[in-house]
């Protein structure tokens, strides 16, 4: 058997010392607010709304359109593809598989980690729906 040499995320090695994607069947059934807080990162990243990477992907592609560089376009768009197929998976597998091994004992990462996770997933969602204050830093740092 094949070896899944991905590593994963820092909650799942902390509460679960899981190192493998492949390790992580049934691991959201232990750790739903990790696993759900990675899903919505993952979609955040692939840029579906109504999270905030949404409004990167857009302008980026907004912008290799405006350009005439269709390729680029045709690459970014393939990127979100390919990140669907990457990421989506895991919590798929962490709570959709039959777990791998039974995990008597097995919570959810350490509360620092959830605080964590949890500003990082507010961000996600706040920043689809308020992107601007990030827009008017960023014009200040440029000029």
């Amino acid at each position: 058997m094949i070896r899944d040499p991905r590593p994963v995320g820092v909650a799942a090695l902390v509460a679960a010392h899981k190192k493998r994607v492949s390790e992580l069947d049934g691991l959201g059934r232990r750790m739903p607010l990790t696993m759900l807080a990675f899903l919505i990162g993952a979609l955040s990243i692939v840029g579906l709304p109504p999270f905030g990477g949404t409004w990167s992907k857009w302008l980026l592609v907004q912008g290799t359109i405006d350009t005439g560089l269709w390729l680029l376009t045709a690459t970014l768009l393939v990127s979100s593809l390919l990140n669907i197929m990457y990421l989506v998976v895991i919590p798929v597998r962490g709570f959709f598989a039959k777990p791998t091994s039974d995990e008597q004992g097995l919570q959810e990462a350490p509360i620092a980690s959830l605080v964590a996770i949890g500003v990082a997933v507010l961000g996600c969602i706040v920043l689809f729906f308020s992107p601007d204050p990030i827009y008017r830093m960023m014009e200040g740092v440029l000029r």
